[in-house]
């Protein structure tokens, strides 16, 4: 009798206690157990004058015990996207069930209404919780995607909406925990690691995967680090639109996200970035920006589409070094656009190249970037192109201003980990590392690729590392490639770091200054 009580005390809260005596006798004299209690209700709820919603009721506060077995298994690996094993798909001619079920004061909220509606029941695959609620028509949608294995672009058509909407739907799907997605495919060999090393397996696995794409050489700036001022065309539009069908069907294939980082050059001089833009977004991939500051109604183009991620420009320091480094009037003009993107709500990164000159006004620019941009980061110079020009600074001193940069960091907010080797910084002091450069240590053709105007791909775009032609061959065999594998497996002086999964230096510097990058590490390493 108690478990009765215990298991259906929401249908109890409903029913006067001699009524609900009567049910509890009922039960037993049939001989039944809690299981045959919403049948008894059924049969009795009209004669002793009880809501007319309540036999269902208890059926789903029973489904809602059987379901709360600690047996249930709901964190299996799965293929191909998949339905969660625990779920429990219930009909009721009643609605709102869950919400009456959910509340702590019944005499207030919404009752049951007649009327057909379907309620889900599941485990949550990740944090194990027991979840009910009504289901949505976008829920019932993705859980038949995953049932009949619908390919998003074929859902898109037949619904007469943009892929992006269906993705997004399968992904809100996953979150919930309805759906059960399958592993990333963009792995790092754990092979490549010490062996005694102890590593998560969220830094072996991407869930992202970015194209940064170069989609034009021209340029507004002459800047005199600058790696590449060589001519390049840019691939016709038509075939700028199959890239992105490419980069799509490499993404579903590798099950990540994608996300799209255009640049150049300047992005907005290319005659078709708006359609290129609007063109990624409809796709669902992830839009960002790396360019130089525009006019206002550039952003509006933007924002009518959809905001980026994020909208990055560069300043190398103070307004003087700065200006003699990017043009006169950049300073000022960047400041400006700054607080232009925080109106627009874009958020804003700012990104300088660090050298010799410039590496002491990094902490008083910093200072100024505050309270004007949400991040700001540092990338060492390569000394490749124009580039090769400035100097870099000596070991000694970059690794002084690495202690300096982390300690500020602690307490500017603004201020971004992104040098692979403020690892080393964090390691010797006993602290949590950070992803470095791309989540990944050095990401270079792991979960990012460059991909250049006339479709040239290169692992990473601060140094020369072609890995094939990704408009010739495809993402997917670009990726797959001899050179992408040598570079994804990084630097062999590294492999028997700690710290390798969170670090393994700049490839970019140590070619740079010389050296082979895959078997020589970055010559500015400290680490013990």
């Amino acid at each position: 009798m108690e478990t009765i009580d215990r298991i259906f005390n929401a249908s109890r809260s409903c029913a006067a206690p001699e009524a609900w005596d009567k049910l509890k006798l009922e039960t037993c004299v049939s001989s039944g157990g809690p299981e045959d209690f919403p049948k008894v209700l059924e049969k009795y709820a009209a004669f002793l004058g009880l809501p007319d919603f309540l036999p269902e009721l208890a059926r789903l506060e029973w489904t809602i015990n059987q379901a709360a077995s600690p047996e249930a298994t709901y964190r299996l690996p799965v293929s191909r996207l998949a339905v969660n094993p625990t779920l429990c798909l219930l009909r009721f001619s009643w609605k709102h069930l869950p919400e009456f079920l959910g509340s702590k004061d019944r005499g207030s909220c919404r009752h049951p209404e007649k009327g057909d509606e379907s309620v889900l029941l599941w485990r949550h695959p990740v944090s194990g919780e027991l979840m009910v609620c009504s289901a949505f028509d976008e829920d019932l949608l993705v859980l038949k995607i995953a049932v009949e294995d619908i390919e998003p672009v074929k859902a898109a058509a037949e619904g007469r909406v943009p892929v992006h909407v269906i993705d997004a739907a399968v992904e809100r799907g996953i979150a919930k925990g309805l759906l059960l997605a399958p592993a990333s495919k963009i792995r790092r060999n754990r092979s490549l690691f010490p062996s005694n090393a102890e590593i998560e397996e969220s830094n072996l696995s991407a869930s992202v995967f970015t194209l940064q794409w170069h989609i034009t050489q021209a340029c507004d700036l002459h800047c005199r680090h600058c790696y590449d001022r060589s001519h390049r065309d840019p691939i016709e539009l038509k075939q700028a639109m199959a890239l992105l069908d490419d980069f799509y069907g490499f993404c579903r294939d590798h099950n990540v996200r994608g996300q799209i980082s255009f640049t150049g050059g300047n992005p907005f001089l290319h005659p078709h970035f708006p359609a290129l833009y609007r063109a990624a977004a409809e796709r669902g991939f992830g839009t960002a920006i790396m360019g130089n500051p525009v006019p206002a109604r550039r952003l509006e183009e933007l924002a009518a589409i959809r905001h980026p991620v994020f909208f990055q420009v560069s300043l190398e320091g103070l307004r003087e070094h700065n200006d003699w480094i990017r043009g006169p009037g950049h300073f000022d003009r960047s400041l400006g656009f700054l607080d232009l993107l925080r109106e627009f709500g874009f958020y804003s990164m700012v990104m300088l190249t660090l050298t010799k000159h410039n590496m002491a006004q990094v902490l008083p620019l910093a200072g100024i970037l505050e309270d004007r941009a949400d991040l700001f980061a540092f990338n060492r110079l390569s000394l490749v192109g124009e580039g090769a020009r400035l100097e870099l600074p000596s070991k000694d001193e970059f690794t002084l201003f690495l202690h300096a940069y982390a300690d500020a960091a602690s307490d500017n907010p603004a201020l971004g980990l992104k040098d692979n080797l403020i690892n080393v910084v964090l390691y010797r002091k006993g602290l949590q590392l950070f992803g470095g450069c791309t989540g990944y240590g050095c990401g270079a053709a792991f979960n990012f690729i460059t991909v250049l105007p006339d479709g040239e791909a290169h692992a990473c775009r601060k140094f020369p590392s072609p890995i094939g032609n990704a408009v010739r061959s495809g993402i997917a065999e670009v990726y797959s490639s001899e050179a992408a594998r040598s570079y994804r497996a990084g630097c062999r002086a590294c492999r028997s770091c700690a710290i390798r999964h969170s670090c393994g230096g700049c490839l970019a510097s140590a070619y740079s200054l010389g050296l082979d990058p895959l078997t020589q590490k970055d010559p500015y390493c400290f680490i013990d």
